[in-house]
């Protein structure tokens, strides 16, 4: 409220003739007013312009400062306080008006005061505007992460959540659009795909772009989870339709995970978190997935392995175990699998079942895989030190799809090779079948390089994939591995043991060899040797074991 502000003469002259308001009036530097308050106490309003325009009033009866001031300045002369600031807000909502409000006075004992007041509303409505803009995502103008943030912690209260819901929607493969088409045209799409989520939604339902090709829906359950599986299914109907972008057409689809309030009992954002979590799921599992307390346990078991695991392999802490293959006519062992494995810093065997899909989610594959080659490699040289030259066995290393497609694989072996003065030749790489089906022309350079430099390549758990026979014939696979599936309990199902004879004829006819995985019994090693099986491998044999007991089965015959 700006009633007047005095200079310190004319303050020290006021507060002389606290009695003598006429007096008073005639030291204001402006057209005044004066109201009394109550009980001896007074206020002073302006009446020029400039309180005119800040829709104080002309006349200081009918002036708001009085009108909506007057108890709070009446309190402030009651108590012991020298000086008061107030918030003051006055006006509609669409047009209101903010002030700062000092209220002042020497003493306790004086009866008067001088009330300042500071007009905040431009700079209050240029913080709401900033503050807005912060909020919104520019390019589709819904709200962005932190707007959805602030829309959660404004509608759900610390531990109330239940009765909400969110959805976090994933674009599937919109990158290939950006990659191909541009940035313009991803943006385009962006715009179009964000029009037809709003319109899949219900009207009290609030979306927003939490990130690049991600979007949030906060959502109110009437009617339990039923009514975010309906909107889970309005949006999946919504996207059918392809988008239209220059001269393509567009198909594009979508992940989405759901979070329920009933599942958090914290902070109101834990919903976003968790519904990230579901839609991980969701991505593998091809439908919509809600979210489990056991799949933040998994993620943070996940993550913790992850933080352990890149400090095992940079620190040397990892090692390798060896498992033989044998000549299934002899019995006698030709060559070893590398196999990773890793004891954690608190002495914890971790199942290679749990590190490696973690590795090779993380991206941590790619430099795993690099050691294991490299200490393959180291390896196989000593083991020709101790035996006075060519111990006459290979080694076989796994190549991951991940690190086919993120490494240079043939430099990489190449340069391990070269390290320890290895031939190519006492090495079989392996590749899965998912691996060389994903990219088939980018394999099949990484596949001829590797075969220039002398090594044997086989194709690990056949069967179990989606084969292309043409890829086979193309491809310069020396080896087929038949899955351990097919050969764990095939003496009692002759569906199996027609399985595995198809293969064989199939490598045969393509002039492969074949190993047999998971062999625990003579009888299997038997059977598959009278089938025509050239090699096998499994626990009749030997578990995996450490380099040292591996160098001492070099040269054995296993019946």
């Amino acid at each position: 409220m700006r009633t007047v502000e005095l200079a310190p003469p004319v303050r020290e002259a006021v507060s002389a003739v606290p009695a003598d308001l006429d007096s008073m009036l005639e030291l204001l530097p402006v057209p005044a007013a004066v109201i009394e308050i109550a009980d001896g106490r007074y206020a002073f309003a302006a009446t020029n312009a400039p309180f005119r325009v800040a829709g104080l009033g002309l006349v200081a009866s009918e002036s708001p400062v009085v009108q909506l001031l007057g108890p709070r300045i009446g309190q402030f002369l009651a108590s012991d306080l020298l000086q008061e600031e107030i918030a003051w807000r006055f006006g509609s909502e669409v047009d209101s008006r903010h002030f700062r409000a000092v209220l002042a006075r020497r003493t306790a004992q004086e009866r008067h005061c001088l009330i300042t007041l500071l007009d905040q509303t431009s700079e209050l409505r240029t913080e709401q505007s900033l503050r807005r803009e912060m909020a919104t995502d520019s390019l589709t103008g819904l709200p962005n992460r932190a707007g959805f943030s602030d829309e959660l912690e404004n509608r759900i209260a610390p531990g109330q959540a239940t009765g909400f819901g969110v959805l976090v929607i994933n674009l599937d493969r919109f990158s290939r659009v950006n990659a191909c088409m541009g940035a313009l045209a991803g943006d385009e799409l962006l715009i179009s795909v964000a029009r037809r989520i709003k319109g899949a939604l219900r009207g009290r339902d609030i979306l927003a772009r939490i990130g690049g090709d991600e979007f949030g829906v906060l959502m109110t359950l009437e009617e339990g989870p039923d009514d975010a599986v309906q909107v889970a299914r309005r949006v999946h109907a919504a996207l059918t339709n392809p988008f239209r972008l220059s001269n393509f057409e567009i198909r594009i689809d979508c992940s989405i995970g759901i979070a329920l309030g009933a599942d958090i009992e914290g902070d109101p954002e834990d919903l976003v978190r968790n519904a990230q979590l579901a839609v991980r799921r969701a991505k593998k599992s091809g439908r919509t997935e809600f979210y489990h307390t056991r799949a933040f346990d998994l993620a943070r078991e996940q993550f913790a392995i992850e933080t352990e695991l890149r400090r095992a392999i940079e620190n040397g802490r990892m090692s390798l175990a060896f498992q033989p293959i044998c000549d299934l006519s002899t019995g006698r062992i030709t060559s070893f699998e590398a196999l990773a494995r890793w004891t954690n810093e608190h002495g914890i065997a971790i199942s290679p079942n749990d590190f490696i899909p973690v590795a090779e989610e993380s991206g941590l594959i790619v430099p795993l895989g690099r050691w294991a080659m490299e200490e393959a490699a180291r390896t196989l040289a000593e083991w020709d030190v101790r035996a006075g030259g060519n111990c006459g066995v290979k080694i076989a290393v796994n190549l991951s799809a991940i690190q086919l497609q993120r490494d240079q694989i043939g430099a990489m072996v190449k340069a391990a090779l070269d390290r320890h003065a290895m031939p190519g030749s006492r090495f079989t790489l392996e590749l899965t079948e998912s691996a060389i089906v994903s990219d088939p022309d980018r394999i099949a350079q990484t596949m001829t390089a590797l075969k220039d430099l002398g090594t044997t390549l086989a194709m690990d758990d056949f069967g179990t994939g989606y084969s292309n026979l043409a890829y086979l014939q193309k491809l310069p696979i020396d080896v087929l591995k038949i899955d351990r599936s097919f050969v764990t309990g095939m003496l009692a199902d002759r569906d199996k043991i027609a399985i595995i004879r198809a293969i064989l004829s199939l490598a045969s006819a393509l002039g492969m060899q074949t190993t047999a995985e998971g062999i625990e019994t003579p009888e299997l090693a038997q059977t598959l040797a009278a089938l025509g099986c050239t090699y096998g491998q499994g626990y009749h044999y030997s578990r995996p074991v450490a380099g040292d007991a591996a160098f001492g089965l070099i040269g054995a015959a296993i019946a």
